[in-house]
């Protein structure tokens, strides 16, 4: 029976039937379900395209902010000047390090002495977790889009080849235009799909790389701010 059909799908291309697979023949073939599934893949393409843009721009602003801010402030300190290091973590707006270590300079700042060590963990602490969840914003939504891209691809291919089934009974033959809507929606839909996940999948890996490297910077800058707030208050 399989090779029944593919003979006659054979002979119906070398009778001359013509069937068009320009994107814009494909879309037009394409019906109602098929159509919505296809606006839904390129909305959520273009939603991970502006998440891609905005987390790498801030991510390039927080580290070359970041490369500044540090050696600035670790000269602040060393003279013991609190007040100039927290002008430049204000300064520095952008800079991770800057935000975690400019709210513990602001809480040992404005209480001072031995009791203020665990406020200023515990403002360290804060600033960290406030600055992993701004820099995580829209990052979660990348592995949803590349996770589900597939299987709304994957819904338009079935979609797509019901259609095929459809077009071949309503035209009871076998030839290829009888079904050629309905493969060109399976195509797109299945193309897209992939399209839009495999970029997502590899930029959502590489986004959780660079924020697990701008956490462990954020963790060594507070506990290195802690001990510099000990000795201090030693010295006192």
């Amino acid at each position: 029976m399989m090779l029944d059909n593919l003979n006659l799908l054979a002979v119906s291309m070398l009778q001359g039937e013509t069937v068009g697979f320009s994107m814009m023949e494909m879309w037009e073939a394409s019906g109602v379900i098929a159509k919505l599934t296809l606006v839904t893949l390129i909305i959520m393409s273009a939603w991970s395209i502006g998440v891609m843009i905005d987390r790498l721009l801030a991510f390039s602003a927080a580290r070359k902010q970041s490369r500044e801010f540090a050696p600035l402030v670790a000269g602040c300190l060393q003279e013991g000047k609190i007040g100039e290091a927290l002008e430049v973590a204000e300064q520095n707006g952008k800079s991770h390090l800057a935000k975690v270590v400019g709210a513990g300079l602001k809480e040992y700042n404005s209480g001072g002495g031995g009791d203020t060590i665990e406020s200023c963990k515990r403002a360290l602490d804060r600033a960290t977790a406030i600055t992993t969840a701004e820099l995580k914003r829209g990052v979660a939504g990348l592995a949803t889009i590349g996770s589900t891209a597939p299987f709304v691809g994957l819904f338009g291919t079935v979609i797509g080849i019901i259609n095929a089934f459809q077009g071949m009974s309503s035209a009871k033959t076998t030839g290829l235009s009888a079904v050629a809507g309905g493969i060109s929606e399976a195509l797109i839909a299945t193309a897209l799909g992939l399209f839009v996940a495999i970029p997502a999948i590899w930029v959502f890996n590489y986004f959780n790389g660079k924020m697990e490297a701008f956490g462990v910077e954020m963790d060594n800058s507070s506990s290195e701010l802690v001990d510099y707030f000990l000795k201090q208050s030693e010295t006192e």
